[in-house]
């Protein structure tokens, strides 16, 4: 999920974008998401679905590539990895 002030503002969206996020991050919103199979980010709702979610290490992109700056001009500048693996 990702809020873009730009977009949210060219389209007054902001009301049902923040809805929308305060209930994606809600109680009944995590259960909802583990429900359809998206890993739940609240812990303890992850807990009670863990069976169906198997043990992971996350990273973090920074703890990877440093930034997210760097991240994107290794993977997506012209001339980056995606560039050279993408096939029309």
């Amino acid at each position: 999920v990702v809020w873009v002030d730009k977009v949210v503002a060219r389209h007054g969206t902001a009301g049902a974008a923040r809805a929308y996020l305060e209930y994606l991050y809600s109680e009944p919103g995590q259960e909802l998401a583990a429900k359809y199979h998206f890993r739940p980010s609240n812990s303890e709702i992850l807990k009670r679905h863990q069976s169906e979610f198997p043990q992971l290490t996350l990273v973090t992109v920074n703890s990877v590539f440093g930034s997210w700056a760097e991240a994107f001009k290794v993977h997506f500048n012209e001339g980056g990895l995606f560039d050279k693996i993408y096939q029309r």
